[in-house]
């Protein structure tokens, strides 16, 4: 299986676009093992390394978060179970996510049933102040009480070692969710102490139903994008703002008017990655017809963007879309599907020019491969997703040296 992987990566990396990059990616050893592996997630560590997690199932039906620790190298230590259920609701799409926030401090969440409903469940959170050694039980983050849909949620470092987390938040969409029988969902947010939650806000009144929600920390504080849901079923992608000292959020920003009219959720949420005032985002979109995966810059802390650059298009162009920074480049990751199988894209975006490589070649199809991760350390960009092999879910990763 390893030769097998070996060779995807190897034919894969075939340069395309206007300008070819000195690119060369080899597989990226994930220590889950042999058992049912899916949903990864990869967060920056203190200490240089990578932080990864994913969803293991036990031979009982039963869920664990694991999580492990890389160091600057790539080559992962310990492995620990951070929580285990019975009762998660495990999607594809509605994955844990992790972070870091200084001390030795981690935070992830699980997504807990609170209903018989497909899509009744909550979103608890769980946190380490030992560096992932032990963790708290997973709590509720929200207090509403309603059997209905609450996740896709982001996370990011607030001053003082405390923990931000946004959310989509289905309380007025009714028992059915999805807004079938009530309201829209909600996009919330709210900041957590040592103590518990400090200060919670509702920040839009109709979000889209079940794209993901990402965040990224700036010179200035914080920046939060999602998937709109405006009067016309107009789904485009904003962002939201909240500086440090402030007490609450900026108003939405368009990251572009793709002017995208779409009457359901089409599951694939915006990406973010900051440095200082400058921060960058990725999105899919098929405004008018045509599936395109879009990138657009701020140098100015989220307030304004530039004309958003079109890394790919065409109907094999799936989304589920990665970002990361890499000094002044730029790297995005996404799937395309095709009769011939999915493939796993990279791009990297520096001074104007544009290269695209295929990293790897999947056996998944569909929504079995979910969405890949994407983290930049050490002149390397990491990434981490789902296959299946021999009918079960695998995690499978890559490591890509930038010039």
């Amino acid at each position: 299986m390893r030769r097998a992987l070996a060779a995807a990566l190897a034919l894969g990396l075939c340069a395309a676009g206007p300008a070819r990059a000195a690119l060369e990616a080899a597989p990226w050893a994930l220590p889950s093992g042999d058992g049912s592996a899916a949903q990864p997630s990869l967060a920056p560590a203190a200490d240089g390394g990578l932080l990864l997690s994913w969803i293991a199932r036990d031979a009982d039906g039963s869920h664990r978060l694991v999580v492990a620790r890389a160091d600057a190298e790539g080559r992962f230590g310990a492995v620990r179970s951070a929580a285990r259920g019975s009762d998660w609701f495990v999607n594809w799409a509605d994955f844990p996510g992790l972070l870091e926030h200084g001390d030795g401090q981690l935070a992830s969440f699980v997504l807990v049933k609170s209903g018989a409903r497909p899509y009744a469940y909550s979103l608890a959170l769980l946190r380490s102040a030992d560096a992932g050694d032990s963790w708290t039980a997973p709590a509720p983050v929200h207090d509403d009480g309603t059997a209905t849909e609450h996740g896709f949620a982001a996370l990011w470092p607030e001053p003082g070692g405390r923990l931000g987390i946004a959310w989509l938040d289905g309380r007025n969409t009714g028992a059915g969710g999805h807004g079938h029988d009530g309201g829209a969902m909600t996009l919330r947010a709210a900041v957590f102490g040592a103590s518990g939650k400090e200060r919670e806000w509702l920040l839009d009144d109709a979000s889209c139903d079940c794209c993901q929600t990402d965040a990224a920390a700036t010179a200035e504080g914080v920046v939060l994008v999602y998937r709109d849901r405006a009067p016309g079923e107009v789904r485009d992608i904003v962002l939201l703002r909240k500086d440090v000292g402030a007490t609450g959020w900026s108003a939405p920003v368009p990251v572009h008017a793709d002017g995208w009219v779409m009457p359901g959720c089409p599951v694939n949420g915006p990406a973010v990655a900051a440095d200082g005032a400058r921060v960058v985002v990725a999105w899919y979109t098929a405004a008018g017809g045509q599936p395109r995966l879009l990138l657009a810059e701020s140098r100015d802390g989220g307030r304004h963007f530039a004309p958003p650059r079109v890394l790919a298009e065409g109907a094999a162009v799936l989304g589920r879309v990665d970002v990361g920074l890499a000094g002044e480049a730029v790297l995005a990751s996404w799937l395309e599907e095709t009769d011939a199988g999915q493939r796993l894209w990279l791009a990297r975006l520096a001074d104007g020019a544009l290269a695209r490589q295929a990293v790897a070649t999947l056996a998944a199809r569909g929504r079995a491969s979910g969405f890949p991760r994407l983290a930049v350390r050490g002149g390397s960009a990491y990434l981490a997703w789902t296959d299946v092999v021999d009918g079960a879910p695998r995690l499978r990763g890559a490591r890509v040296r930038l010039p």
